[in-house]
């Protein structure tokens, strides 16, 4: 693993132990070039998954940006890193046990949104903002008006 901070080919690991959801293995690693620490984390991976943009362009399915989406929408509310990291954790799991390599964004968006209107409902409706592309006011009182009407 090459250091992140000189660049050094060659680091070691000092630790090395499951993640509290036993999804990752999380190692610390030492560089013996320059004395820094970090951090590296490794997870199964059961397909290369793609994903479809509405525009018809496949990309690869990057965990990490579906974790900083969440975390935006999360931002400020009572909701462990734990728990958002498990959330990630699960929707990759289903994505990958669909059978499909190539999936659409929609599926993904909806899976997403799936699970934040289980978990906090205001970050619901701020990914659902950014999501179905709000433009007015009133998008959010249609928006929220019928999440009333399903409770």
């Amino acid at each position: 693993m090459r250091c992140p901070f000189c660049g050094h080919e060659d680091t070691q690991v000092k630790d090395s132990r499951p993640t509290e959801d036993n999804a990752a293995i999380r190692r610390r690693r030492y560089c013996a070039a320059c004395g820094s620490r970090f951090t590296t984390f490794e997870r199964i991976q059961l397909r290369e998954l793609m994903v479809i943009k509405s525009s018809g362009e496949k990309v690869p399915f990057d965990r990490d940006k579906l974790l900083r989406s969440l975390k935006i929408a999360l931002r400020k509310r009572p909701v462990e890193d734990e728990r958002i990291e498990r959330l990630v954790n699960s929707i990759q799991r289903r994505l990958e046990t669909l059978g499909e390599n190539e999936i659409p964004t929609k599926v993904v968006g909806e899976m997403v949104m799936d699970q934040l209107k289980e978990l906090d409902p205001v970050a619901y409706v701020r990914f659902a903002s950014v999501y179905r592309n709000f433009r007015e006011a009133k998008d959010f009182e249609e928006f929220v008006g019928k999440l009333g009407d399903t409770r």
